[in-house]
C-alpha cells in the first residue's frame, strides 16, 4: 500500500506556514547590538507617548543604535515581549507588583492614580462598588484597580483597548461615562480644560512607571538600561525632561514661577538686546518674544526635540528656510527668524482681528499651524462663537482632538489643547517680564506662591 504520510506532513507544514503569514507573526527582532533598537511606543498621540519616545531616543543614543518604533496598546505588549517583537516597551506601565510575564526596568516617575467622575464624587473605595468604571484595558489605571480589589473584592470595571486617559477623562467630564482612573499628572493636564474636574482619592498606592522587558531580557541591555537611568537622574535630564512634559500641566507651579524669574536673572541678559531687535524690525514687544522663546526652550539656543525642531524659538526645518534662516542654532538668526514669522502669521489673519486677539490667534498658529488654527476658527462658527476672539476659539481647538469632529475639518486632528496651554503660558510668562520691567519684582517668588490662569 502506498504510504500517504509524507504527502500529508508536507501538506499540513504548507498550511502552517500559510497561517502564520496569514495571521502576520513577526519575526523575532534582532539583536540590538546589529546596530537597531526596536521599542513599543503607544500608537496615540500624547505627553506620554512623547515623553517615553525622547526617552528612548536618548537611550538608543547613549547605545549607538537606530531607534525603530513599534505602535501598540497596552494590553498588547506583553504577548508582544513575550514573542520577542520588540527589545523593549515604552509605554509606562505600574511596576509595583511582580509580573512572572515581563521585567520591569528602572521606575522614572511616581504618580498617584486617583478616581475621577462625572457626579457625586466618591470619597472612599466602598462607594465605587455601584458605580461604572471605564480604564485602559492593561494599563497602570486598570493594575492599580486589581491591586485596590484586595481592600474591596466587590469593586469592578470594563475595559477599553483603543483609547487615551485624556479620552476617557473628557468624557467622564462631558457626563458621557460615570467613572475612571487617571494619574495626577494626566489629570492636571485636562483641567486646564476643565477646570471643575476634580480627583477625589488615591485608588492605590502610587505606580512607579517604567519600561518592560522580556522576562528573558539580554542581560546586557538590561545592565545598559540601569546605567542610563542613573546618569540621566544624576546629571539631571531626567527631571528636565519631566518638568518639560508635564511642568506645564497645572499651567505654572511655584517651582517654575521660581525658575522662570532666576533665569530672567541670569540667563535673559545675555539674549535681551536679540530681542530688542527683533521688536524694533517687527513692531512686536520684545518681552512677548522673550516668553516665546522661555516657552520654546527656556532660552536655550542649543535646544532639540525628537521632532527635529531646534533653536532658542525651536524653528522647524520648513519654517527655518521659509524664513531664510542658515543656522538654527545660532540665537540671534533664530530670534529674527521666530519674530518675522509670528509677524506674518499676524499678517495672515482678517483684517478685522483687534489687538490682543490677533497676537493670540497668531500665537496659537505658531504651535499648531495656520491651518489647524483656521480649523479651529470654522468650528467656532459651528458653535455660534466668535472666531476672532480668542476667548472663543480656545474652546474649539480643544475639540480638534477629538476624531469623530476632526473628520468635518479639512485639516484633521491636530493636538489643539497643547495650542491652548502654550498660548497661555506665553501670555503668562509676559506679563511676567512686564512686571519686571516695571520694577514689580525684584526678589523670586515665595515658595509657597502659586500663579494660576483664568479658566474660560
Amino acid at each position: 500500500m502506498y504510504n500517504f504520510l509524507p504527502l500529508k506532513i508536507a501538506i499540513l507544514t504548507a498550511l502552517c506556514i500559510v497561517l502564520v503569514i496569514g495571521f502576520g507573526v513577526r519575526e523575532p527582532v534582532p539583536d540590538w547590538r546589529s546596530g537597531e533598537l526596536v521599542v513599543i511606543v503607544p500608537p496615540v498621540d500624547s505627553l506620554d507617548q512623547q515623553f517615553n519616545r525622547h526617552l528612548a531616543e536618548l537611550f538608543a543614543a547613549e547605545l549607538g543604535v537606530k531607534l525603530k518604533t513599534i505602535e501598540l496598546y497596552p494590553h498588547q505588549v506583553p504577548r508582544a515581549l513575550s514573542d520577542h517583537e520588540a527589545h523593549f516597551s515604552a509605554i509606562g506601565v505600574r511596576s509595583n507588583e511582580p509580573d512572572a510575564t515581563q521585567k520591569f526596568g528602572v521606575p522614572y516617575q511616581a504618580v498617584s492614580e486617583e478616581v475621577v467622575c462625572s457626579d457625586e464624587q466618591p470619597r472612599k473605595l466602598v462607594e465605587l462598588s455601584s458605580r461604572g468604571i471605564i480604564v485602559i484595558a492593561g494599563s497602570a489605571q486598570e493594575a492599580a484597580l486589581r491591586v485596590a480589589t484586595l481592600n474591596n473584592s466587590t469593586l469592578s470595571w470594563a475595559t477599553v483597548d483603543k483609547a487615551k486617559p485624556g479620552d476617557l477623562l473628557e468624557q467622564v467630564a462631558n457626563g458621557e461615562i460615570d467613572c475612571t482612573v487617571a494619574n495626577e499628572e494626566q489629570i492636571a493636564f485636562m483641567r486646564n480644560f476643565h477646570p471643575g474636574m476634580n480627583a477625589t482619592f488615591e485608588i492605590a498606592e502610587p505606580s512607579q512607571l517604567a519600561w518592560s522587558f522580556p522576562a528573558d531580557v539580554d542581560a546586557e541591555l538590561y545592565e545598559k538600561m540601569e546605567k542610563f537611568f542613573t546618569r540621566i537622574e544624576e546629571d539631571g535630564t531626567l527631571d528636565r525632561l519631566l518638568d518639560r512634559f508635564y511642568g506645564h500641566s497645572e499651567r505654572i507651579i511655584p517651582f517654575d514661577a521660581a525658575a522662570f524669574l532666576n533665569k530672567t536673572n541670569t540667563v535673559l541678559p545675555h539674549y535681551r538686546q536679540m530681542f530688542q531687535e527683533a521688536s524694533s524690525l517687527t513692531g512686536i514687544e520684545w518681552q512677548l518674544l522673550a516668553a516665546m522663546a522661555y516657552r520654546e526652550s527656556h532660552w536655550n539656543p542649543l535646544a532639540t526635540s525628537y521632532t527635529k525642531v531646534r533653536g532658542m524659538m525651536m524653528l522647524t526645518e520648513d519654517t527655518a528656510d521659509r524664513m531664510k534662516v542658515s543656522n538654527r542654532l545660532d540665537p540671534r538668526e533664530s530670534i529674527m527668524a521666530g519674530a518675522r514669522y509670528l509677524q506674518l502669521l499676524k499678517e495672515q489673519l482678517p483684517l478685522r482681528i483687534d489687538e490682543p486677539d490677533r497676537t493670540w490667534l497668531a500665537l496659537a498658529a505658531y504651535n499648531i499651524g495656520m491651518a489647524h488654527l483656521e480649523d479651529a476658527r470654522i468650528l467656532s462658527q459651528r458653535y455660534g462663537l466668535n472666531p476672532d476672539l480668542w476667548v472663543d476659539v480656545q474652546k474649539a481647538l480643544v475639540k480638534l482632538r477629538n476624531p469623530v469632529i476632526a473628520k468635518t475639518l479639512k485639516h484633521g486632528y491636530a493636538r489643539g489643547g497643547e495650542a491652548v496651554v502654550y498660548v497661555e503660558t506665553v501670555r503668562l510668562y509676559h506679563d511676567m517680564l512686564m512686571r519686571i520691567s516695571r520694577d514689580e519684582y525684584k526678589q523670586l517668588l515665595p515658595p509657597d506662591y502659586q500663579i494660576k490662569l483664568n479658566a474660560w
